[in-house]
This record gives C-alpha cells, sequence and structure tokens, in this order.
C-alpha cells in the first residue's frame, strides 16, 4: 500500500493515530511500532479488539485482515504518513512554527500556543512529543480547522534536528537557548549548537521563513545572521524589558515591558526569555499586546516544570522534568535571589544528578559544587546519584551518606576546598525516607533533577 492510499485509510478514522493499544478509545489507526523491550505487533489483533479500525504492522506472520494494513517498516509508514499531512493538508500551505532549544522548548511551546489560540485555531505538540515518533505524531493531529500548528523538536544527538524539520517542514522557527545539555550523545557544547541550528539551516532554505530571534543571545545571533530569512527579534534587551525582584512570600515571575507589568505563574528569572518569545510571536501574527500578556499571565505549570507548590510545612520550587548543567545553574541562580529576597526564610535544595554528560560529568557535578561552597547562600544541599558522590570526593568536601533506608551511614570529614553541610543518598527514595526522618518545616525547598533521578518523590516527606 503506498502513503496516497494509506492517507486515505487515516482519513477514513477520522484522522486519529496511535501507537499505545492501551489508549485506543475506538476508531483510530493503530501502528505498530517497536522498541528495545516491545514489539507492537504483539498487540495489532488486541488493538482491533479494542476498537481500532485499522492497523498498520510490519511482520509478516499476523494473519490475511483487511484491517492489518502490512508495510516493510511501521516506523516509516507513520513518519511517510505524517510528511504526507503535512504537504497536503490546506495545500501544504499550512503555517508551522517549529521550536527547539536545550532547555525552555515545552513551556514556551505551552506560552507561544496560548497566546496564537487568542485568534486562531491552533494545533500544537502535546505533552513532551518532540522525538522521532512524537513529532510525526503531533503532525497527524492537525485537523482541517487548524490555522496553525507549533511542533516541539528534542535532540540528543547530532542530526536529530535534521531529520525532524524534514518531517514538519516548518515555515517558522524559534530556538530558545543552546546549553550543556546530552553531552554525551552531542560530544560537546559545539555539537549542541551545530544540531540545534540544524533549524536556522532548515529555514534559510525555504523562501519566506521567518526565524524569532532572542536578540540577546550573542551566539544564535552569529548563527542567524548567515541565514537569509527573516529575523522577527525579542530579549531583554532587546525589547528594554526588565525583571522585576521575586522573593520567598512573591515568587512568580514578574516583567516589565513597554511600562507594562506582566505577573507570571512561572517560577524562575530564566523564564523571561520564554515569555517574550511567546509575546514576540503574538506581535508577529497580530495578536493585540493585551491580549498576548493575558494569555501568558493565565498559564499555570503543572507538570514539575518551574512549579510553586505550598505544603503545610514549606514553600517549595519543583523543576523535576530536566536538568544539566545549563539549567541547574539558572534554577540555584533564581532560588539564591528569592532567598536573598525571603525574610530570613532558610533554603534547602535536593539536586538530582545530571545524566548523559559523558566524560565531562565528573568535571560539571564538581563545578556545581564548587559553585554551592563559594556562594555559601543554601544552608543545606541534598544530593542525589553516583555522579554527585564522585563530584563529592573529588573536590574533597565534607559529607553525610545516607543509606538505602534512609539512615546516616557515615560522614566524610576530608579536608579539602572546604567543607559544607552537603548530604548524599544514593537514590530519591532513600532521600525520601531520611526526609521523613529529619522533618524539615518553615524552608523554601528547590526540587532540581532530571525525569531519570525522580526527584518528586521526595515532595510527600516536605
Amino acid at each position: 500500500m503506498n502513503v496516497e492510499e494509506l492517507y486515505g485509510r487515516y482519513c477514513d478514522c477520522g484522522c486519529r493515530v496511535t501507537t499505545d493499544s492501551r489508549a485506543i478509545k475506538g476508531g483510530e489507526m493503530f501502528f505498530a511500532l517497536k522498541g528495545e523491550k516491545f514489539d507492537g505487533n504483539d498487540y495489532v489483533l488486541s488493538s482491533l479488539e479494542a476498537g481500532a479500525l485499522y492497523a498498520v504492522a510490519d511482520r509478516a506472520d499476523l494473519p490475511d485482515d483487511e484491517r492489518i494494513i502490512k508495510v516493510e517498516d511501521a516506523y516509516c509508514a507513520l513518519r511517510d504518513l505524517a510528511v504526507w499531512h503535512r504537504t497536503h493538508i490546506h495545500g501544504g500551505n499550512l503555517p508551522v512554527i517549529g521550536l527547539t532549544g536545550t532547555n525552555g522548548k515545552t513551556t514556551t511551546k505551552n506560552l507561544v500556543s496560548l497566546v496564537l489560540e487568542r485568534k486562531y485555531k491552533v494545533a500544537a505538540t502535546q505533552g513532551n512529543f518532540n522525538n522521532d515518533i512524537g513529532v510525526p505524531l503531533s503532525l497527524l493531529g492537525i485537523r482541517p480547522d487548524t490555522e496553525i500548528a507549533v511542533i516541539e523538536m528534542g535532540a540528543n544527538h547530532p542530526d536529530d534536528i535534521a531529520k525532524l524539520v524534514k518531517v514538519c517542514q516548518p515555515d517558522y522557527g524559534l530556538i530558545t537557548n543552546v546549553g550543556k545539555a546530552h553531552l554525551l550523545g552531542f560530544g560537546s557544547i559545539e555539537g549542541v549548537v551545530a544540531a540545534k541550528t540544524e533549524l536556522y539551516k532548515w529555514l534559510g532554505s525555504r523562501k519566506g521563513s521567518v526565524i524569532f530571534l532572542n536578540e540577546d543571545d550573542s551566539v544564535l545571533k552569529a548563527k542567524a545572521a548567515g541565514q537569509p530569512c527573516h529575523c522577527f527579534g525579542y530579549g531583554l534587551e532587546y525589547q528594554g524589558a526588565s525583571i522585576l525582584p521575586s522573593s520567598a512570600e512573591e515568587p512568580f515571575l514578574r516583567l516589565m515591558l513597554d511600562g507594562t507589568v506582566i505577573s507570571t505563574r512561572l517560577i524562575g528569572a530564566y523564564n523571561a526569555a520564554n515569555v517574550l518569545a511567546a509575546i514576540a510571536v503574538g506581535d508577529y501574527f497580530g495578536i493585540p499586546r493585551e491580549e498576548s500578556i493575558a494569555a501568558v499571565e493565565s498559564f499555570v505549570p503543572d507538570n514539575e516544570r518551574s512549579e510553586m507548590r505550598r505544603t503545610q510545612k514549606n514553600a517549595l520550587i519543583v523543576d523535576a522534568y530536566n536538568a544539566n548543567p545549563t539549567s541547574m545553574a539558572a534554577a540555584l541562580d533564581n532560588f539564591e535571589r528569592m532567598l536573598g529576597g525571603g525574610e530570613g526564610r532558610p533554603g534547602l535544595a535536593l539536586l538530582g544528578e545530571m545524566r548523559e554528560l559523558g566524560a565531562d560529568s565528573l568535571r560539571e557535578h564538581a563545578s556545581l559544587l564548587r559553585r554551592l561552597l563559594a556562594s555559601g547562600d543554601i544552608p543545606c544541599v541534598m544530593l542525589v546519584g553516583q555522579e554527585f558522590l564522585k563530584a563529592l570526593d573529588e573536590c574533597g568536601l565534607e559529607y553525610e551518606v545516607v543509606d538505602e533506608e534512609g539512615k546516616v551511614a557515615a560522614k566524610n570529614s576530608r579536608s579539602g576546598e572546604g567543607s559544607s553541610p552537603f548530604v548524599w543518598a544514593p537514590t530519591s527514595e532513600a532521600l525520601l525516607k531520611y526526609l521523613r526522618a529529619h522533618s524539615v518545616e518553615g524552608r523554601l525547598v528547590l526540587i532540581k533533577g532530571s525525569r531519570s533521578t525522580q526527584m518528586e518523590k521526595v515532595i510527600p516527606a516536605l
């Protein structure tokens, strides 16, 4: 079956596809994708029993059934179908904004979408479906009444963005920032820059394309300058915006822009560029400024990304979705500013190790510890993971060791670069047990880590 015929079947399914047989509600097209530990072909028959109208599969031994569409490779069929949809819906003229960056992708995507929804019917990436599977699924979620699409793209390796732009074919592009993340896959910060700015190269090859450019970022400016497309700028310095003071009592980001105060529900000055990016996109697409600001102010994060929570005992800043040297430094900078204006409220930082840093891991973790030691603004820091343990020893720091049961098993009292009240635990589960045995009250608590360290597990003890 060729892609045009497959597209007809997709339309018969009401333009609804899924790769999860457990999510079938009836009438969808199921794609039997393979992973390291699963084979979607095993669920073809059960997907049909659950109500899928068609199942696209690539295993020859499946029974002959008109509802089972056999292809050479189910993933390639999904990708090709998405490209066909992108190039044929609205005659291929649907405006698509491609969005990537090291940090802030999902937050910016959400803000941009909310702003555009003030005037347009918007299709946007759901959650963080931003990889080689998520991007095709996001495109296939575009409906005939869609007027603008916002597609988030992630990358862990060179050429990831180059491949994804060929699928979503954006007319507009926005890179939030470029920082130290996934260094194991990219090899270096230069590799990160090269990969992310593949979006600019794509846009440079498209007549009439537009880059939404953070004019305060010298690296991105230099990369955009070499592309023959229009740049629509934003940024604190570029727009003459300013960040208003925050504290433990007034923690949320507030901006002054053109004499107007923008009061967000976001935590962290690092989100200022994301807010200004969304407003810039709104300006370009004709959204009245007051409508853009209202949209930004309506956004409440609820996915453990720069989220403020208050418990009976403490105030929590939960940023437990992603962690790399760039985002960790930004989170700590903001935390220290809040402590400085928090009327004496003591701080506690709970930090999970940073993954996928390759040969740079020890150096980056040690650098973070030295930064914490030098500032002295955070009286207690609790660390999770083997990479932090290596870094503590590398720096010769004093620290308490928590065992798997949450008990203090030892105390390293080396004299080296200095001493600090560090506590180390092997896992977030162990730290949870420790915190339950050592009540924490009246604190401003930063919880920072990646999904892999599961730092959110400590919240019940706080």
